[in-house]
C-alpha cells in the first residue's frame, strides 16, 4: 500500500483501488486507469484538473521511455487537462478499451479490453493556431464499476463549481446567412450544448427582421431567464438581435447632433477638405424615453432576479455569435479565428470579455424639432464607398458572399465622392500625417514595420484597464474641444474594433481594441481612383499599411457628427443599410459581453 497526497492507492485486485483520506483538505484522487488507445495510466485529480502518467509495465526502467522493444509509441511525458477547459464527464459503462496505440504503420501490441468506462470531453487548442479549439475526448477504463463512478462523481463535482458558464441559451438561427449553412451549422454543434448539458431554446428565422421583433417584444422576465442569445450568422444577423435587445433597455443621454445649417459660419480655404477647429457642436435634451442617468456599474452577477429589469452593461447576460455569415468580421476579432466549433466551445465554456458598442443616431426634421431614430453597432458604421457597396449588393444577393467582391468592383470603378462635414470630439493630441509620403513608399517596399501598433489580444491590458479620472470623455459644451472637417470624400467610416476579416487580415485599423472606449475615425479624401486603389491593397495585406497616405485621416474619437451636403445619403452599419444625411455617434465602452476569449497570440 502506497501514500499518495491525501489519498491511500492499494496495489492488489480489489474491487476499489483508491482510498479517500482527509476530507477537509483539497482532495487529491490517484488511481490506475487503462486509457483508450495509449495504455495503463496513473491517473491523478487536483481541484484545477486531471493529470496522467503513463505506466513502465512493458517497458524497463532503463529503455528509452519514447520506444518499447524499438516501436515508437506515444509520448511517455506527463500529460493533463483543466478543469477549464472540461465541458463534460459522462459514464459510458461496459465496453471496449484499447489499451495500446502504435504510430507505426502495420506495427500493432497490446490488445483490447472490455471494461467499464467514462469520458472526459474537453479543449484541445492548436499548436500551430493557438485560437483554433477543437473538442478532445479521452475514454478511461476500468474493471471497477464504482471506482469508475466515484471518478465521474468527483469530476462533476468539480464542474458545477465552474458557476460562470451558461445554463440556458436562446439560439437564433439564421438559415439565410453567408452560403445558407445556417442550420446545418447549429445541427452540427448542438450535441456539444447537449454533452455539456446545455438547455438551448432555438428558434430558425423565417424573414428579415424577425430575430429583432422577438427580442424588442420579449419580456425582461423572461430574458432573465436566460445566461444569454447566441446568433448563429453574420454580423448582420448579430446586428438584428443586439438591436432588439437594446433600443429599448440601454438607458443613456443621445450624442450631441449636428449643427443646423444656417447656425454654422464655416470659414473654409480653397482646399477642397480641410480641418479647422471650430465653435462648440450644440447638445440636444435627452430623449423623454431614455434616462439621463449616467451610465452605471455593472449588474451584480449572483444576485439576480429574474423579475428586475434587464439593463446595460451586464455582466451576467451574454452575447455569443457562432459565425454562419460572409465576412464574419466580429469573430474573427473577438476569438482569432473563424470557426464554428471554436465559437461553440467558447460559449460552453463560458469564457467572457466586454464589447465596446457604437450608438449611431440618425437625425430626422419633424414638427417637434429633431426626431432621433437609434441604431447600434458593434464592428463598423461607413458612408461612401462602403455604403455604395452594401446598396448595389442588395441588388445580387442570389450571388451569395461574391455579391460584394462584384458590387465592390463596379463602385470602385464609379470612383464617386461626396460632399460632407464631420465633427469629432478631440480625445488626445492628434497625431500629424507628415512624413505619410515618405512611410507609404517604405511601407510598399516592405519597410516600415509598424511597431507602434498593438493589436488587441486575450487578457488585453488596454481593454482590462480601469477608467481613470484623466481618462473621462471630454465635455461637449465646450467649444475647444471640437474638431470639424469639410470637403468631398469617397468614404467615411467609424470602426468600433479592427475588423479583421479574410479580406482585410490586420482589419480597417490594425490597433482597434475590443473594449477601450474608442471609435477610429478614417476619412478617405477624394483622390485619383489609383491611390484610392493603392489605399485598398494595402488593406488587403498581411501588415498593410492602408493609413499612411496624405488623403487619409485617422481620428481617435468617442462621439463624432455627419452632415451630409446632398440629398441622397447611405450608411452601411454592420452589414445593413441605414439612409442618413444627419448622424452623431458614440461609443460606449465594454457595453455588453460576449460568449469569446480574444485572440490568441
Amino acid at each position: 500500500m502506497e501514500r499518495i497526497g491525501d489519498f491511500v492507492t492499494r496495489d492488489d485486485d480489489s474491487q476499489a483501488n483508491t482510498q479517500f483520506i482527509g476530507a477537509e483538505e483539497h482532495p487529491i484522487l490517484t488511481s490506475s486507469f487503462f486509457l483508450d488507445h495509449v495504455g495503463e495510466v496513473s491517473l491523478t485529480l487536483k481541484p484545477d484538473g486531471l493529470s496522467w502518467k503513463l505506466m513502465d509495465s512493458l517497458c524497463n526502467d532503463h529503455e528509452d521511455r519514447s520506444t518499447c522493444l524499438g516501436i515508437q509509441i506515444l509520448s511517455r511525458n506527463n500529460t493533463s487537462i483543466n478543469i477549464s477547459d472540461v465541458y463534460a464527464v459522462e459514464f459510458i459503462d461496459w465496453g471496449l478499451v484499447h489499451e495500446t496505440l502504435l504510430t507505426n504503420p502495420g506495427c500493432l501490441l497490446g490488445h483490447a479490453s472490455e471494461m467499464y468506462r467514462f469520458t472526459v470531453h474537453g479543449v484541445d487548442r492548436s499548436k500551430s493556431q493557438p485560437s483554433l479549439w477543437a473538442p478532445i475526448v479521452y475514454t478511461f477504463g476500468h474493471m471497477d464499476k464504482p471506482t469508475c463512478q466515484m471518478w465521474v462523481n468527483r469530476l462533476n463535482g468539480f464542474l458545477s463549481m465552474e458557476t460562470h458558464r451558461p445554463k440556458n441559451l436562446l439560439v437564433y438561427v439564421n438559415p439565410g446567412s453567408g452560403k445558407g449553412n445556417g442550420c446545418r451549422t447549429w445541427l452540427s454543434l448542438a450535441p456539444i450544448f447537449s454533452q455539456a448539458k446545455v438547455k438551448t431554446k432555438v428558434t430558425v428565422t423565417e424573414r428579415a427582421g424577425h430575430a429583432f421583433e422577438a427580442m424588442a417584444s420579449m419580456s425582461d422576465k423572461e430574458l432573465n431567464s436566460y445566461d444569454g442569445i447566441v446568433a448563429v450568422g453574420g454580423d448582420g444577423f448579430f446586428n438584428e438581435i443586439l438591436n432588439g435587445i437594446l433600443l429599448s433597455r440601454h438607458k443613456a443621454p443621445y450624442p450631441p447632433s449636428p449643427p443646423d445649417d444656417e447656425s454654422e459660419n464655416d470659414v473654409l480655404p480653397h482646399d477642397p477638405t480641410v480641418t479647422i477647429t471650430e465653435p462648440s457642436v450644440s447638445r440636444e435634451d435627452e430623449s423623454p424615453l431614455l434616462s439621463g442617468s449616467p451610465l452605471g456599474g455593472s449588474q451584480p452577477v449572483n444576485n439576480i432576479n429574474e423579475n428586475s429589469e434587464m439593463s446595460f452593461p451586464n455582466e451576467r447576460f451574454r452575447f455569443g455569435l457562432i459565425p454562419s455569415g460572409s465576412t464574419d468580421a466580429i469573430v474573427i476579432c473577438t476569438t482569432g479565428v473563424r470557426d464554428s466549433m471554436t465559437s461553440a466551445l467558447q460559449i460552453i465554456l463560458g469564457k467572457r470579455l466586454c464589447l465596446d458598442i457604437a450608438q449611431v443616431v440618425r437625425w430626422e426634421k419633424s414638427q417637434s424639432g429633431k426626431d432621433p431614430r437609434v441604431r447600434y453597432a458593434a464592428s463598423f458604421a461607413g458612408y461612401g464607398f462602403y455604403g455604395d457597396v452594401i446598396t448595389e449588393s442588395e441588388k445580387y444577393r442570389w450571388m451569395g458572399p461574391k455579391r460584394y467582391d462584384y458590387a465592390g468592383t463596379k463602385v470602385f470603378l464609379r470612383h464617386r465622392s461626396y460632399e460632407a462635414k464631420v465633427a469629432y470630439m478631440k480625445v488626445e493630441a492628434e497625431k500629424t500625417n507628415a512624413g505619410a509620403n515618405a512611410r507609404r513608399v517604405k511601407a510598399f517596399w516592405g519597410l516600415s514595420k509598424e511597431s507602434e501598433r498593438v493589436p488587441c489580444r486575450a487578457k488585453c491590458d488596454i481593454c482590462n484597464t480601469p477608467v481613470t479620472p484623466q481618462m473621462e470623455t471630454r465635455d461637449p459644451q465646450k467649444e475647444s474641444n471640437w474638431v470639424r472637417v469639410k470637403g468631398r470624400f469617397l468614404s467615411i467610416g467609424a470602426a468600433v474594433i479592427s475588423c479583421r476579416n479574410e479580406k482585410a487580415p490586420d482589419g480597417l485599423v490594425a490597433d482597434a481594441h475590443l473594449a477601450d472606449g474608442f471609435l477610429h475615425l478614417i476619412l478617405i479624401k477624394d483622390c485619383p481612383r489609383a491611390f484610392y486603389l493603392w489605399h485598398l491593397t494595402q488593406l488587403a495585406r498581411k501588415g498593410g499599411t492602408p493609413l499612411n497616405f496624405d488623403f487619409v485621416e485617422h481620428h481617435k474619437t468617442t462621439t463624432f457628427t455627419f452632415t451630409s451636403s446632398g440629398e441622397e445619403s447611405v450608411w452601411n452599419v454592420d452589414g445593413e443599410i441605414l439612409q442618413a444625411q444627419k448622424l452623431s455617434a458614440q461609443v460606449f465602452r465594454g457595453l455588453i459581453s460576449l460568449f469569446a476569449s480574444g485572440p490568441e497570440t
